[in-house]
């Protein structure tokens, strides 16, 4: 049994994305929906999401500035975030959108077999995106 005060406990509460292009970036993310401010001489920029969550967006060259070992190149880590849309149409719509935008389409839009309209574009640096929407209930 865990006796830990819950404000004592970790909390997860953002995703950072390293970014070779700020500037295209903040253009992908912002076409995604997202309210990020005009970047600034930092090489960082962050959203609030829903639930207290953050999305933030780091230059390899900010990255570098604290954690020299890593070289922050050669595409898309192993990370993938997921955006719900609001139904298969703007599924299908933010995919040809965001695919100019960013490095393409991993998965064209699709009716899964687990009840969603789903895709999978890239962001620029090759971050997976993956939009999905659930389907009306066939009945």
């Amino acid at each position: 049994m865990d006796t830990t005060d819950p404000s004592a406990r970790p909390r997860l509460d953002a995703a950072g994305v390293v970014c070779s292009n700020l500037p295209r970036s903040i253009a992908f993310y912002r076409a995604l929906g997202l309210d990020l401010p005009d970047p600034d001489e930092s090489g960082h920029v962050g959203a609030d999401l829903a639930g207290g969550f953050r999305l933030m967006l780091d230059t390899e060259e900010v990255m570098r500035s604290f954690s020299a070992r890593d070289t922050w190149s050669g595409g898309g880590g192993r990370v993938t975030l997921a955006v719900r849309c609001s139904d298969a149409a703007d599924v299908d719509r933010r995919h040809g959108e965001l695919a100019v935008l960013g490095a393409g389409s991993l998965n064209r839009p699709f009716d899964a077999p687990w009840g969603q309209r789903y895709a999978t574009v890239l962001d620029p640096d090759g971050t997976r995106i993956d939009l999905y929407a659930d389907r009306p209930a066939a009945g």
